[in-house]
């Protein structure tokens, strides 16, 4: 589904990512570590449109989609969450996932404003889509709150459900249990493994080895910017390397 080519990402002359190569399949749970400054979070931002790359490509469902811009990623079915969290704070946890479902919407700027007939219907069937996905992430309760005033582990949980409120294909968790107590994360993990179940292919940077080698089907690992392994949870747990980077090289 995403295919990552020869990916070298070069900041002021400091190479932060070389010839970085891999392929995510659809409907997998796929995870992406490695130790402080292995770039993982420069990953993200390149395959999710925030940074262009030095070289190299990405595709997405066999179509070049190098460069392009968050907007038109979450169009195509991609769609990205953060490590700190980016909410709307002032709108209530409903609006913050009605945002979401507007990408998807016919209303334009106008005809919400003269709330003709066909806009207002079209907002009552978001306001319902908006509703399945915070009953589906499970903070139904907290639909008239403002989001600002939520726990930490909650606001994570709007940030999963606003972003799947775009219907994507594909989602990108950067760091989703960073921050959460212990049962916050298996929620989190229950969650992550439901929306797996739907047919989106889900991708996470992860400091919880944990948590990754619980819900993960494969793992990507990297190193100081080059990709040093990759496989399954069991074929990573015995990989060399991936010990040496992680626990150093008594050697």
């Amino acid at each position: 589904m995403l295919e990552v080519s020869g990916i070298t990402q070069i900041f002021g002359g400091v190479t932060a990512l070389e010839d970085v190569s891999f392929a995510i399949r659809k409907g997998d749970i796929t995870g992406i570590i490695g130790p402080n400054g292995a770039g993982k979070t420069t990953l993200f931002n390149i395959i999710s449109g925030i940074y262009t790359q030095t070289s190299g490509r990405v595709m997405l469902n066999s179509r070049d989609v190098t460069g392009l811009p968050p907007e038109k990623l979450a169009m195509l079915g991609m769609v990205r969450t953060f490590q700190n969290i980016e909410l709307f704070g002032g709108m209530s946890v409903m609006e913050n996932v009605m945002v979401g479902l507007h990408t998807r919407s016919s209303s334009g700027l106008m005809a919400c404003s003269l709330r003709l007939p066909w806009s207002r219907k079209e907002e009552h069937r978001i306001r319902a889509d908006a509703r399945q996905w915070l009953e589906f992430t499970g903070i139904s309760e907290l639909a008239d709150v403002t989001a600002g005033n939520l726990s930490f582990g909650k606001g994570r949980m709007l940030e999963i459900a606003r972003a799947l409120a775009v219907e994507p294909g594909i989602i990108l968790m950067d760091e989703p249990a960073a921050g959460l107590n212990s049962q916050e994360t298996l929620e989190l993990a229950r969650l992550i493994r439901r929306i797996r179940d739907l047919g989106i292919t889900v991708v996470l940077v992860e400091h919880d080895m944990e948590l990754v080698m619980d819900i993960c089907d494969r793992i990507v690992v990297l190193n100081l910017g080059f990709k040093l392994a990759e496989g399954t949870p069991g074929e990573i747990q015995e990989n060399h390397d991936v010990i040496a980077a992680y626990l150093g090289d008594d050697d």
